[in-house]
């Protein structure tokens, strides 16, 4: 059971240490408090673990998480199985395991996957409440996929892979740019010159789970919008067509190839040397400094980030790859799957995977801001935000099913890619678009 009642007596033994704090005061002592509170899950007899979870872009990240899980086996007992699948091979598996009530006790899976099965899912309230409070708060994407009530998590955050641009900057000054373009007309216009000069840059159009929420930020960089506050489905929009009429004239100067790319692709290409800006996370960077080969090892000096312009909105319209952690429901071991959760969300665990994944996810709880991965290095401090400026791609409604199918089925990065290639006009594809998601949303 949870041990909430010795953190309820440490909090109101310290009321005069809230009071003062809530008075400007006593912030710090306040703070340590926090970080001294403990909730323990007392693991089922005989309880075996197995989870699910996508596979790594960076070696990093599996070797620091495989370190971590040997840590919780060696500490509780329980044996841990994990099987590392690619990204589009998790949500089938999830979905089937959801509803067949067998397979693996947690699954770590992409986006809102939990809100195609909310009822298949294992209330983790207490568990996330804890975490929350112990480390400075989630952030609100991550409250926004993970509670999507206001009320019951479905599951914990893990964080998310920042989509941001990954550039050359020997190709960029040599194309006429010194610094990376802050808004869409110049974005474009870097895009034609780096064309000119024989080094185009390039964006994932096929379905590609990570690569393609490029398309995101496209459309709400002009004003469009999947759906309105009250889930209305309103793709089919003058903003979205300004925005399709823009992806033309960017596709235009891409490297030929992009309307079939999955997420290898554009780190593929880019570390080939065939393209000089695209977005990614910092798997690209990565794999550069850590490459073997040393003509790769050398691009890592010439390689830098950036997040995206700023389009005609005038707001940053950030979308990244977000990922959560689910217990499902039909688990033997439900404590046991808690305390694992637990375990690997503590500092003494997360810290080190953090530093393991080089940057390649960015945390979901503000107190892990301060990890030193982000300053160590300040190619990697982009990144460092990716959770606290995410913009969830149900936006700018709730997310729930259909927000979540409407994701899974790729419709806005479909809608891009058919407008951009010229396969369809902008209109005709929005009107696609708009009668695709409007199945979700049961308009």
């Amino acid at each position: 059971m949870s041990d909430f009642n010795n953190r309820r007596k440490i909090l109101k033994g310290s009321a005069g240490l809230a009071a003062a704090a809530t008075v400007g005061t006593g912030t710090a002592l306040f703070s340590s408090l926090a970080q001294a509170q403990t909730i323990s899950f007392k693991p089922e007899k005989d309880a075996k673990l197995r989870v699910l979870r996508w596979s790594r872009f960076v070696q990093g990240d599996i070797d620091a998480y495989m370190a971590n899980v040997k840590k919780f086996q060696d500490t509780t007992g329980i044996e841990v199985r994990v099987d590392n699948e690619g990204w589009e091979d998790v949500r089938p598996k999830a979905a089937v395991a959801a509803n067949t009530g067998a397979g693996p006790d947690i699954i770590l899976s992409t986006n809102d996957d939990a809100n195609l099965y909310p009822d298949k899912l294992l209330d983790c309230t207490d568990l996330a409440e804890y975490l929350g409070k112990k480390y400075g708060g989630w952030y609100p994407a991550g409250e926004a996929f993970m509670r999507p009530d206001g009320k019951k998590w479905l599951g914990l955050p893990l964080g998310a892979s920042g989509s941001l641009m990954v550039y050359r900057e020997s190709m960029l000054k040599a194309a006429g740019f010194d610094t990376f373009p802050k808004n869409t007309d110049d974005f474009l216009r870097m895009h034609k010159a780096l064309k000119e000069k024989g080094t185009p840059g390039g964006m994932a159009l096929g379905n590609a789970t990570g690569d393609s929420v490029w398309t995101n930020w496209l459309i709400w960089a002009f004003g469009g919008k999947l759906v309105d506050k009250s889930n209305k489905v309103v793709i089919d929009s003058p903003e979205t067509l300004k925005a399709l009429e823009y992806a033309k004239e960017l596709y235009a100067n891409f490297i030929p190839g992009t309307l079939s790319w999955l997420d290898p692709n554009n780190n593929k290409a880019f570390l080939d040397g065939q393209i000089s800006v695209t977005n990614n996370g910092i798997s690209i960077y990565y794999a550069a400094r850590n490459s073997p080969d040393p003509k790769v090892k050398e691009m890592a000096a010439d390689i830098n980030h950036a997040v995206f312009p700023i389009g005609p909105v005038g707001v940053p319209t950030e979308s990244h790859l977000f990922f959560n952690q689910m217990i499902m429901k039909y688990t033997k071991y439900p404590q046991a799957s808690k305390e694992f959760l637990r375990f690997m969300m503590e500092k003494e665990q997360f810290d080190p995977w953090l530093q393991g994944g080089g940057g390649y996810v960015a945390q979901p709880l503000r107190y892990y801001e301060n990890n030193p991965i982000w300053t160590s290095d300040p190619k990697n401090t982009p990144y460092r935000d990716s959770v606290k400026n995410l913009r969830p791609a149900g936006y700018d409604g709730k997310l729930g099913y259909a927000s979540a199918g409407a994701a899974a089925d790729f419709i806005v990065p479909n809608m891009v890619a058919e407008a951009a290639s010229g396969a369809k006009t902008p209109k005709e594809a929005a009107e696609r678009a708009q009668k695709r998601a409007e199945r979700y949303y049961k308009v």
